[in-house]
């Protein structure tokens, strides 16, 4: 019953505005409004051709290469920034600069340097994701309690068990916040890096749909990447209460 309950909360809104968009639209002949019954016909009849399916496969196989890349490098470097002070201030200056260039402003740039292949849009990807993980996770180190590293020392504790031990695991809620950031991140510069000079995946659906002016499929594309993403943010909602059960048991969170 509480399940059900916490369910119908979450989804209420959504149901609303879905029913209201249907009826609002329905008998709709403007080719750059149609109905949703249209879009959701359209957005069907796609996928179960299969057309949608590959270049879906193809988009969430570069988020996922991307958002892997991004792990490894902001979850390794943040932990190495957060815990040695004189790297920190080192780095610092060029961690602001970087940061403060647009992901989508890149895009161009890295795609001309290193071609249309999945490649340079793995990368993107990962340009667009690294920082929300690199800058919690260094604050996620720097944030730990002093009686935890205490005990550490005590323990005698050292080298990378003491970072896998005990960095890594005070660091760990920050770390998944950092992930929640960057997601959404990343399926922007999914889709964005397809508009480029590509010949799969869903940005390459939506460009090529709106070129040829077939807006019914434009918006199919648009909405199967609100459903994408909204499943994405479930499966990493799961994720991160089993990872962090201890941390949500502890009551260190409202959630």
């Amino acid at each position: 019953m509480g399940i059900l309950r916490k369910s119908v909360e979450r989804l209420w809104l959504v149901v609303v505005l879905i029913v209201l968009w249907w009826f609002a639209s329905a008998g709709s002949t403007s080719i750059f409004y149609p109905s949703l019954d249209t879009i959701v016909s359209t957005l069907w009849t796609d996928l179960a051709s299969g057309l949608l399916i590959g270049y879906l496969g193809f988009s969430l196989g570069n988020l996922l290469a991307g958002l892997a890349l991004a792990l490894i490098l902001g979850i390794g470097l943040g932990l190495l920034i957060g815990e040695i002070r004189w790297l920190g201030e080192a780095v610092e200056p060029f961690v602001d600069f970087l940061r403060s260039i647009p992901q989508v402003a890149i895009i161009p740039l890295i795609i001309g340097t290193f071609g249309l292949d999945a490649g340079p849009k793995i990368y993107s990807i990962a340009a667009g994701c690294i920082f929300p993980i690199l800058l919690n996770t260094i604050d996620g180190v720097r944030g730990i309690e002093p009686t935890v590293r205490r005990f550490g020392k005590v323990y005698r504790i050292s080298g990378p068990r003491y970072f896998r031990k005990v960095v890594l695991p005070g660091a760990l809620p920050q770390i998944m916040a950092g992930v929640r950031v960057a997601l959404p991140i990343g399926i922007t510069v999914m889709v964005v890096s397809e508009l480029y000079a590509a010949r799969m995946g869903i940005g390459f659906y939506i460009l090529n749909s709106s070129s040829t002016f077939h807006l019914t499929e434009t918006w199919a594309g648009a909405v199967l990447v609100g459903i994408v993403g909204y499943l994405i943010s479930i499966i990493f909602n799961l994720i991160e209460r089993g990872s962090l059960r201890w941390y949500f048991k502890s009551g260190a969170t409202t959630k």
